[in-house]
């Protein structure tokens, strides 16, 4: 399937593993709103499974008691997801709903057992874990360190880049609504707006309805970093 060759990840594993992988999944549907597994969830043998979009998106995200939630990430088409709980055995730690109809390729518990026991293959989940652990002590450390305009521009690039897809080649235009950026962000949609308009007036990106265009990666690069001095009032 070309949206999974096209995945950074799925490049990097041994032809004969990439095989393997794809010849153990089953297709699975999901329609718009439609949770895949929710936080919390108990790891039950027969449905536990590592999952890869085929098409559509799964939104990672953290539900609060009091409603509200906070958006991890958006797994695009190529990306897979699902392989923490099946390595620990432990509840999910977020939920994964598709926010449009979505297909998905899925991987028993009991095949990604089978996988496991390949060392290419244990090595290269090995990979796509610390990859996902280091972008997530990334975000912990921009949270902690940097300002909020540097955060909105980092957060651009990573969704320039496929968020959890960490392509090598950025695309100039990103749809993400405001909205979801801002819950990505845990920041208000007032915060997030200001901090755009901000980005706009430096000449980094521009705003269109529902989309975000990148009008300068290498400006944007460095306000992502806070090298390039102070926003213009």
């Amino acid at each position: 399937m070309n949206v999974f060759a096209e995945n950074p990840w799925f490049q990097s594993l041994p032809p004969a593993e990439a095989t393997a992988l794809l010849a153990a999944a089953t297709s699975k549907q999901l329609a718009p709103g439609e949770f895949l597994y929710r936080q919390g969830d108990l790891i039950q043998p027969l449905q536990a499974a590592f999952f890869g979009v085929a098409s559509g998106m799964l939104k990672l995200c953290i539900l609060h008691p009091d409603g509200n939630e906070a958006i991890l990430t958006l797994t695009e088409p190529g990306n897979w997801v699902g392989e923490v709980a099946l390595l620990d055995g432990m509840r999910r730690a977020h939920t994964a709903v598709a926010p449009v109809e979505t297909r998905l390729l899925a991987v028993t518990a009991a095949r990604f057992n089978e996988l496991m026991e390949r060392a290419p293959f244990a090595h290269a989940i090995a990979k796509l874990v610390a990859g996902r652990l280091r972008m997530t002590y990334g975000l912990m450390t921009d949270s902690a360190l940097q300002s909020t305009l540097e955060r909105v521009a980092r957060r651009l690039l990573l969704l320039a880049r496929g968020d959890m897809t960490e392509s090598t080649a950025e695309r100039s235009i990103i749809t993400t609504s405001q909205d979801t950026l801002a819950m990505m962000l845990s920041i208000s949609r007032p915060t997030l707006n200001r901090e755009l308009q901000a980005l706009v007036k430096l000449g980094a990106i521009a705003l269109g309805y529902g989309h975000i265009e990148i009008r300068d990666l290498e400006l944007l690069q460095q306000k992502a970093e806070g090298t390039c001095g102070n926003s213009p009032e």
